[in-house]
């Protein structure tokens, strides 16, 4: 049951960041809300460190972390925020949830094909199939 609160209030907390950034970013700008997102990220990065610092482990030996994949990683959420902040107030909040759902699932399926030389044909067609019908849900409502 805990799991299940856990993944509604995940939930909820995506959807009123996304919000919240949206708003941010028409009352500043888009590089300034992106910039204040990531201070108060890593200011509560910090705090978790602070608090979890004997049970976590972030040397790159132990966990295999390269720095360049580490800094790319950052210049992704980067990008992806500052694309949120324009895009959301544009489109409806289902919408925003599926294409940034099928994003994931595609750039996963990127990942996994230049990484491990293959992917999951899966997710693959279940990605082709949500893309299909956000499309005709786009079309059906215009």
């Amino acid at each position: 049951m805990m799991y299940i609160i856990l993944a509604i209030l995940s939930g909820v907390t995506i959807v009123v960041s996304r919000m919240t950034n949206a708003k941010l970013g028409k009352e500043l700008s888009v590089y300034q809300s992106t910039f204040f997102n990531y201070v108060i990220g890593f200011a509560g990065s910090l705090i978790a460190i602070a608090i979890f610092r004997e049970k976590l482990l972030f040397t790159p030996e132990v966990t295999g972390i390269r720095y360049y994949a580490m800094f790319f990683g950052g210049a992704i959420g980067v990008a992806t925020i500052s694309i949120s902040n324009i895009i959301t107030p544009k489109i409806s909040a289902l919408s925003l949830t599926i294409i940034i759902f099928v994003s994931q699932l595609f750039s996963g399926v990127i990942i996994d094909y230049f990484l491990y030389g293959g992917f999951s044909k899966g997710k693959l067609i279940g990605g082709i199939l949500v893309l299909i019908g956000l499309v005709y849900n786009t079309k059906a409502q215009a």
